[in-house]
């Protein structure tokens, strides 16, 4: 009886470890959803970390669990977890985060806590115990998700330009500040949808290794997924607002109209990644279309050193939390 209640207190723990870095998640990429409704002056920024958390949290009702499942199953095979490979997972993708936070970098989330497990698994086993697929969609879009937010951001600001090509400057101002509201409530329904369902992963994964969920089933448990939504929009909440400046002004001068092209791009990268159950970056997927929005409108009005210490940022995310991940779970196995 004991070691069951230890057990159990191990599971618990860990579970309000995931929570905590779901938090940390929220309150890390809350810049991504709120940098450019903020810095083009739409919204305070009390308001617009409110009105984000209450997008991440209504996601809840709107997505499939399809990167839970990702996350949950499609990383590392489920008989190579435990409790010592999700301790590795967490301590290095909250290592990571806390360091990028303290310096104002734009790193993502989603990929340290993806390296994490991959990290404490190869610690384990080697690259046996990883699940191939799951791990080479997730690294692809690492690449795809900017690019492609890119793309949309550009394309986006190409025909608005071309549709507005008529109106003042005035009007433009007047009515895309208001439109800004429609694309960052769309924007940080994405995020919601897609970064929280990362610790509902994580978790999952947690449960079926400690016999408390089977692998057969089709969803977790309810009350992680309402624990998940509930601490990434708390996260939102609080706001990191270390990252905002660097995201709304350093790599580009935003104004209303391009702040909605790229929210709109970056929603629509978020729901298209969601819907095929990638975990993806909100970082990577909003500076890409940022920066697709100023060089749109001239190359030089994207600051590219800005730019390019973010992308070393995003290179060196899997490998550190990795390194991390697996001295923690060095670390558990001395001590547990």
């Amino acid at each position: 009886m004991a070691t069951v209640q230890v057990a159990l207190w191990v599971v618990v723990v860990l579970v309000a470890l995931a929570i905590l870095f779901d938090f940390m998640n929220g309150f890390h990429d809350a810049a991504n959803s709120i940098a450019t409704v903020v810095s083009t002056g739409v919204l305070k920024p009390g308001q617009a970390v409110v009105f984000a958390a209450f997008f991440n949290l209504i996601a809840i009702f709107i997505f499939h669990l399809s990167v839970a499942a990702t996350v949950g199953k499609g990383i590392a095979h489920p008989g190579v977890v435990d409790v010592h490979v999700v301790f590795g997972a967490l301590v290095g993708a909250i290592s990571w985060n806390l360091v990028t936070w303290y310096y104002g970098i734009p790193s993502s989330s989603s990929h340290a806590l993806i390296g994490g497990i991959v990290g404490a698994v190869i610690a384990k086993t080697g690259t046996s115990g990883l699940v191939a697929s799951g791990i080479w969609k997730t690294v692809a879009f690492i690449f795809v998700s900017p690019l492609l937010g890119f793309v949309l951001g550009s394309m986006m600001m190409v025909l608005v330009a071309w549709g507005f090509r008529r109106a003042t400057p005035s009007r433009v101002d007047r009515w895309f500040r208001r439109l800004q509201l429609v694309s960052a409530g769309a924007y940080s329904l994405g995020h919601g949808g897609n970064d929280a369902q990362k610790t509902i992963g994580i978790i999952w994964m947690l449960l079926i290794a400690t016999g408390y969920a089977s692998a057969s089933d089709a969803n977790p448990p309810t009350w992680t997924i309402v624990s998940c939504y509930a601490a990434i929009a708390l996260g939102t909440m609080f706001g990191g607002w270390r990252i905002v400046k660097t995201m709304g002004q350093k790599i580009t001068k935003l104004k209303p109209v391009g702040g909605f092209c790229a929210e709109t791009g970056g929603a629509l990268t978020l729901f298209l990644a969601t819907a095929l159950g990638i975990p993806v970056s909100t970082t990577h997927t909003i500076t890409g279309a940022i920066v697709g929005v100023g060089s749109a409108q001239r190359a030089s009005a994207v600051r590219w050193g800005v730019a390019g210490n973010i992308v070393w940022a995003w290179i060196f995310t899997i490998p550190a939390s990795a390194f991390v991940a697996a001295i923690a779970y060095w670390i558990s196995i001395q001590l547990f």
